[in-house]
């Protein structure tokens, strides 16, 4: 049965809990024990750890419930604290507990005397209850190929994946969504003892960050949300096919770099014979897979390879030498793959150490997508004559087209509590006109722009001072800068 938001928008109690009884008072009710963390990275940051009991299903509490694991690293100055932050790294599935290490150490030290740093595995993921479908591979999207016979043999994985998730998951994984994890968030919130939360969100957290906003208003303190998606293009289709061009132009200038550095790389003195090189290694790819330590590496895996590293340009050096390890396995060359590329490879083809369910789960729980698989091939021919890299990826099918329809409508993000969003131009994984379209739908928010930068994720990622003072301010005292603001690279 679908819900309504306004059926549950307002079901959690605030601080001091409501004097009439509600269904989720024994949640909100909860008192948090706290205990090591059993995680060096968070040990050595003096952080804590508890377990935080929730309903699967809002709209059923008394049914099943399930467990959120959350961190805290307390504020420094407990005189000055001002109350918590919550947070999420994106993903959507992106395990969070630790990530208050990175972005904590952005924060100036006036800001970190002021706030508990509370990091979350949000439900289905890391230490929160996880969700895993026996996938015989780790992410779930993946190129569709290049041609109709690649397209076919990406429907049936895709299909395949989703009904595995039927299987193992069935009604249960449904409500893995969004929505839920928000109304999570506040039960969090409620448990700490706070009437209102602050929020960091990167990546699809700041979608999560939006849809807290939405459903909980009131509850919204100070809202950061770096490298933003379009609540209106959220989902497993619109925002996907944005990354598209995004990734093409990032590629563009990666192969500048490359280019420079021939004598090093042999991969052509042009961008256009770089570029060159890349797509004659899918193709060949598409022949005979690349042996790659001990993965192949076909047609529907080496642009997403390539995907996971154009996300940060500092990085280009990297890339180079994965393309060159490409190029020697084409050739027959025995190549070993470094640490970095091998975990990246073992989780994309053998969901090693587990698979991207949650991930899916998230995606197609929120949105419906169109389920004919003729829409997606219609948009890949479509992109290839100017997306011949990225295009058969971002506008592929995934298993949201098989999978079982939301059981809540999409949200719809429109309101005016106050946010500072962050964003660069060049993001490839939430693009610049997202950011735009997150501060149409946060109408009292600012948006801070890196220029001609293509980076994802800023704040406590890549040192700007521009961006971190705006971002150090408003956490400090709540002050959003009086207009939007353009910043540069150091």
């Amino acid at each position: 049965m679908a819900l309504t938001g306004s059926a549950l928008t307002g079901a959690g109690p605030g601080t001091p809990i409501a004097s009439a009884d509600t269904p989720l008072d024994r949640f909100y009710g909860q008192r948090p024990e706290w205990k090591s963390c059993d995680d060096s990275r968070l040990d050595e940051a003096g952080a804590h750890c508890a377990d935080i009991t929730v309903p699967l299903n809002y709209a059923a509490p008394q049914g099943e419930t399930i467990t959120i694991a959350i961190s805290r690293i307390q504020a420094t100055d407990p005189a000055r604290r001002h109350g918590i932050l919550l947070s999420n790294p994106g993903g959507p599935g992106g395990a969070g507990l630790d990530f208050t290490v990175d972005f904590g150490a952005a924060m100036t030290p006036d800001v970190r005397a002021r706030y508990d740093l509370i990091g979350i595995d949000p439900r289905g993921v890391g230490r929160s209850s996880p969700v895993h479908c026996g996938w015989p591979r780790g992410f779930g999207l993946q190129s569709a190929g290049l041609d109709a016979v690649d397209y076919a043999e990406s429907v049936a994985v895709q299909a395949d994946l989703a009904a595995r998730c039927l299987t193992d998951g069935g009604e249960r994984l449904r409500y893995f969504t969004t929505r839920n994890t928000a109304r999570d968030l506040d039960v969090i919130r409620g448990v700490l003892g706070e009437g209102k939360a602050s929020y960091y969100g990167a990546s699809y957290g700041t979608y999560l960050g939006a849809v807290y906003t939405q459903m909980f208003p009131e509850r919204s303190d100070r809202i950061v949300l770096d490298s933003a998606v379009d609540p209106a293009r959220y989902g497993a289709v619109d925002m996907v096919r944005d990354m598209g061009p995004a990734n093409e132009a990032a590629l563009d200038e990666w192969a500048d770099s490359a280019a420079a550095k021939d004598s090093e790389y042999r991969l052509g003195t042009t961008r256009d014979q770089v570029r060159a090189t890349v797509q004659d290694l899918i193709r060949r790819s598409a022949e005979k897979p690349l042996r790659v330590g001990e993965f192949d590496i076909d047609e529907h895996t080496l642009p997403m390879m390539l995907f996971t590293v154009l996300d940060d340009p500092r990085e280009h050096d990297t890339v180079s030498t994965m393309v060159r390890m490409f190029a020697d396995a084409a050739d027959g060359k025995p190549v070993t793959p470094d640490p970095g590329t091998t975990k990246a490879l073992a989780y994309m083809l053998k969901a090693d150490p587990e698979d991207g369910a949650a991930q899916m789960a998230i995606m197609c729980g929120d949105v419906a997508v169109p389920r004919d698989p003729m829409f997606y091939w219609r948009n890949i021919e479509a992109a290839r004559a100017t997306q011949p890299v990225f295009g058969a990826f971002t506008n592929n099918i995934t298993p949201c087209a098989f999978w079982a329809p939301p059981v809540e409508p999409t949200t719809v993000v429109r309101n005016s509590v106050p946010a500072l969003i962050v964003q660069s131009t060049g993001d490839t994984r939430t693009t610049y006109g997202n950011a735009r379209g997150m501060h149409r739908a946060l109408t009292e928010s600012r948006l801070v722009t890196l220029q001609n930068v293509a980076i994802h994720w800023i704040f406590g990622r890549y040192p700007n001072t521009c961006v971190y003072s705006a971002v150090n301010t408003y956490l400090l005292d709540g002050t959003l800068p009086a207009n939007d603001l353009t910043c540069h690279q150091d």
